[in-house]
């Protein structure tokens, strides 16, 4: 029987040892089912196979397969950085770089003022959510009774 670690580290996260391969790594920030299961499957990997049970090398192998997927031939579909604004290339980012491309993007919304930038800058959702019931937390939506009682008190709210 081999030994299976409990902890294996990939792009600078640590991951549970003892999940199959495909569900560990979706634990990377920008790995979903998707690109789990097309790494597992690219790499041939039995998908039940924990991922603590494997060697350094092909933990390595699974590092460098989700960082350059276009060299072991990954599908471009499931990548999450499609046809890249700056390059024009399909990437797949990870980790921070993932949050820090997010941030330039809303960055770039708020820049050239789109409906997207705007809702961005004032705290609400920008992606059809309702905002009758949800999200109401602060000033962002609504009227301010506080003002409204101030307006209707007897002094009629003049100073």
């Amino acid at each position: 029987m081999s030994e299976v670690r409990e902890i294996v580290r990939i792009a600078r996260t640590d991951i549970d040892g003892t999940k199959p391969i495909a569900k560990a790594i979706r634990s990377l920030s920008g790995v979903g089912d998707m690109y789990g299961n097309a790494i597992a499957k690219v790499l041939e990997f039995d998908t039940e196979t924990k991922i603590g049970s494997l060697s350094d090398e092909e933990i390595d192998q699974i590092e460098e397969t989700i960082k350059s997927p276009e060299e072991a031939g990954v599908p471009a579909w499931v990548r999450n950085r499609r046809k890249d604004r700056e390059t024009g290339e399909d990437r797949h980012l990870i980790g921070s770089d993932l949050e820090l491309r997010k941030e330039f993007d809303i960055r770039r919304y708020k820049e050239i003022g789109s409906y997207v930038g705007w809702r961005h800058e004032i705290g609400l959702p920008v992606r059809g959510q309702k905002t009758k019931s949800s999200f109401r937390s602060g000033s962002k939506i609504g009227v301010s009774r506080a003002r409204l009682q101030e307006e209707a008190s007897p002094d009629g709210g003049d100073e």
